[in-house]
């Protein structure tokens, strides 16, 4: 029997979670998800996939996230007719999240095209609609945590709750050969996994004793202070009271789903205490109030028993539905909070109020959780001095801070801690899901402590490994990739491009004078004469 693994995302990068399994019976995936950050990265989602959707039995999802469910419409949109596998609370998150998208592919591609129109270029379609992403929820199916089913031909699996988000699961996979007897290849695909202490979700849980486990690396090398719900609202109070006392916006970019919930319970329950002073909270996100809702039909799944219904009749508390709702909030001064979409600052309503109040000194902003390299909230949160939003430059006066106390994902040593109680791993551990610093700090961790290091493997983007010999094999030396190695992990040239006009522009504005500008100006010429 051959079973084998493709790595059709998250390798070296945090988006696009994809995972192609093929047996001798079956050809599978787990996730299929939305590239996000750099502009090479994203351009992956117009592409084919490196397979045929027709050709697969079935998706197993594990959460509802963008990143792990983004591409699905596209999959049943390319004649994907297999089930999508889920828990409830994921499809029921998935059936606002997706048709969410795919509105906003229709309109990022109606910008676009204008742009290219302008610029006497092709246009160009959107991955999907709306319309199309309504279609594919026709295709998911609900399963039960903690419940053995039969997912193609000689596999079954079962899903453990991951403490990530409402729905979020690790899948655990018995691969058989049908022709003969003995023991299952025994697989766990991790998911993102929770920190041990989240506000909404209990501590992530899942069996032991496996030949392979692919896990996630979000934060691999990362070791957070020691926290709880009484630090998280402590550190949450000060941000809070330091922005009032600016009387000045405080500008949440938030992650619509889970991220933005918590946020939610611990302000208001903050405001209501007059633990911090009081002002107005906008939910400015169509996405978020919808999800808000699901995890109130939801409650009784949500650890801490908190209690949604009443967050949401606060008299603190205001939902932004429409665009022209949301830009009156920018007619307001003094303090006010405003919590929007999207957590990396990479689309949506947020963009815009950060265009609004990033230059003014009196502004904070938030950072709640991570920043992929490329995004517009990494920049913030590696201290750019300006940035470009909507091809326009912003200089950064407000002030950028940050908290990890609300992060879906485990830390270093959590992480450590999950991979060991998963043991005996016995035939190879796989990192995934994360950036090459965090890829690098998990793999050390774990061969200082927890695994040899001979055993770890790092896979990187469509790379293939067989998995039924004593030791994972890659054989993906002839294989044609989308993208090489260094195109996933580094900055692009469009990065590369906004730096630079911002550098120019910079250096022009602190030129002594005019002629000063001018000599500026004449040698950026004629190193484009020179390249020409």
């Amino acid at each position: 029997m051959s079973v084998t693994i493709q790595f059709c995302g998250a390798a070296h990068t945090v988006t696009g979670s994809c995972y192609l399994f093929t047996t001798t019976r079956a050809r599978f995936l787990i996730d299929c998800g939305l590239f996000q950050g750099q502009k090479t990265l994203k351009a992956l989602n117009y592409g084919d996939f490196p397979f045929r959707p027709s050709d697969l039995d079935v998706v197993l999802l594990t959460h509802a996230h963008i990143d792990h469910s983004g591409l699905l419409p596209k999959l049943v949109k390319e004649h994907f007719a297999g089930r999508i596998v889920a828990t409830r609370g994921t499809i029921d998150l998935c059936s606002y999240m997706l048709p969410d998208a795919g509105g906003i592919h229709e309109m990022e591609v109606v910008t676009l095209n204008r742009r290219n129109l302008a610029r006497g270029r092709p246009a160009i379609s959107p991955i999907y609609t709306k319309s199309d992403a309504v279609s594919s929820l026709a295709s998911f199916q609900p399963v039960e945590y903690e419940t053995w089913f039969d997912a193609a031909p000689g596999v079954r699996a079962r899903y453990w709750n991951a403490g990530h988000l409402l729905g979020s699961a690790s899948i655990e996979l018995e691969i058989s050969d049908e022709a003969k007897s003995g023991s299952p290849l025994r697989i766990l695909m991790s998911g993102d996994i929770g920190p041990d202490v989240k506000l909404l979700q209990p501590p992530p849980h899942a069996p032991a004793e496996f030949d392979y486990v692919i896990s996630e690396s979000t934060y691999g090398n990362v070791d957070r202070p020691p926290t709880s719900n009484v630090l998280r609202r402590q550190r949450l109070a000060k941000e809070i009271s330091d922005a009032a006392a600016a009387n000045g916006a405080l500008i949440i970019p938030s992650f619509a789903v889970e991220r933005t919930q918590e946020l939610l319970v611990d302000i208001i329950d903050l405001m209501e205490r007059e633990q911090v002073p009081a002002g107005l909270v906008f939910l400015d996100s169509p996405l978020a109030i919808r999800a808000t809702e699901v995890f109130r039909q939801h409650a009784s799944e949500l650890d801490g028993g908190v209690d949604i219904s009443q967050i949401l009749q606060s008299s603190h508390l205001r939902f932004s539905e429409t665009s022209d709702e949301s830009k009156a909030i920018e007619k307001l001064s003094g303090f006010h909070i405003i919590i929007s979409a999207s957590g990396m600052c990479d689309a949506g309503r947020i963009r815009h109020h950060l265009k609004n109040w990033l230059w003014r000194r009196n502004a904070t902003v938030l950072l709640v959780g991570f920043q992929a390299q490329g995004t517009l909230g990494r920049f913030l949160w590696d201290g750019a001095k300006a940035v470009r939003i909507q091809g326009e430059e912003v200089h950064v006066a407000a002030r950028i801070r940050s908290m990890d106390d609300y992060s879906g994902h485990a830390d270093g040593p959590e992480l450590e801690q999950w991979i060991s109680d998963r043991r005996p791993i016995r035939r190879g551990l796989f990192l995934v899901h994360g950036e090459d610093d965090a890829l690098t700090g998990l793999q050390q961790r774990l061969g200082r402590n927890a695994f040899p290091e001979a055993r770890i493997h790092v896979p990187v983007l469509d790379e293939v490994y067989e998995l039924m010999g004593p030791v994972p094999k890659s054989i993906d030396s002839t294989r044609r990739r989308r993208l090489t190695p260094d195109a996933v992990v580094k900055l692009d040239w469009h990065n590369d491009m906004s730096k630079l006009i911002l550098d120019i522009n910079e250096k022009i504005d602190d030129a002594a004078d005019d002629r000063a500008r001018g000599v500026i100006i004449r040698r950026l010429r004629r190193a484009l004469d020179d390249e020409a």
